[in-house]
């Protein structure tokens, strides 16, 4: 099990008591996201946590494939799932890079709050273009650290000896962020920032 998994097994209880910080913007999202769904629509999540975002999305499209390298995370995922009465959310856990998707088979790609935290997030953004269909659609939510949040470099070796940072954080502007997801082969169609210090919340089509 690597470093990674091992520090988000550690924190899904804590994860999952969490309090959403920005309501507002977060619901903003869930409906920008939904105007591109329909009955027909399948979606793979990367890195989907204890899966709120997936169940709160399943009763608008076919299915959804939401996948964790966390197996706690992603056991509070399931209990949730089936408190909720949800059966098509199907859950695995696995590595982007072993995940098992056809090419060219889905028709959106979710990934939020995981870009920063990927030695090369370039390389996931590569595997969801590779999983879409032509014109399908890659969304994500990323905080990018940069953009006025760079004093962070300071804080997470403090935050991470004291295991409260997970191995990982990368910092980026958000202006780097869209320019690695056009040069992937997407275009923007929605690029938003509901404020200063935010996260970037982006949909880019497969072009």
């Amino acid at each position: 099990m690597s470093a990674t998994a091992k520090f988000w097994n550690r924190m899904a209880k804590g994860y999952a008591k969490s309090s959403i910080a920005d309501q507002a913007s977060y619901e903003h999202k869930l409906e920008l996201t939904r105007s591109y769904f329909t009955p027909e629509t399948e979606v793979v999540e990367i890195a989907c946590g204890t899966g709120s975002t997936a169940l709160l999305h399943a009763p608008h499209v076919k299915h959804i494939l939401a996948t964790d390298i966390s197996e706690n995370m992603l056991a509070i995922a399931r209990e949730k799932a089936a408190t909720q009465n949800i059966p098509n959310v199907t859950f695995e856990c696995t590595p982007l890079e072993d995940l098992t998707v056809p090419d060219g088979s889905v028709d959106m790609v979710m990934a939020h709050s995981i870009l920063h935290l990927l030695p090369k997030p370039e390389a996931a953004i590569a595997h969801a273009h590779r999983m879409l269909k032509p014109g399908g659609l890659f969304v994500s939510s990323t905080v990018c650290l940069q953009d006025g949040l760079g004093f962070f470099k300071y804080i997470l070796p403090i935050a991470r000896a004291v295991g409260y940072a997970p191995p990982h954080v990368g910092f980026m502007k958000g202006t780097e962020l869209a320019a690695m997801i056009e040069q992937a082969g997407f275009s923007l169609e929605h690029n938003w920032r509901p404020g200063p210090k935010k996260a970037v919340f982006i949909i880019a089509r497969k072009v």
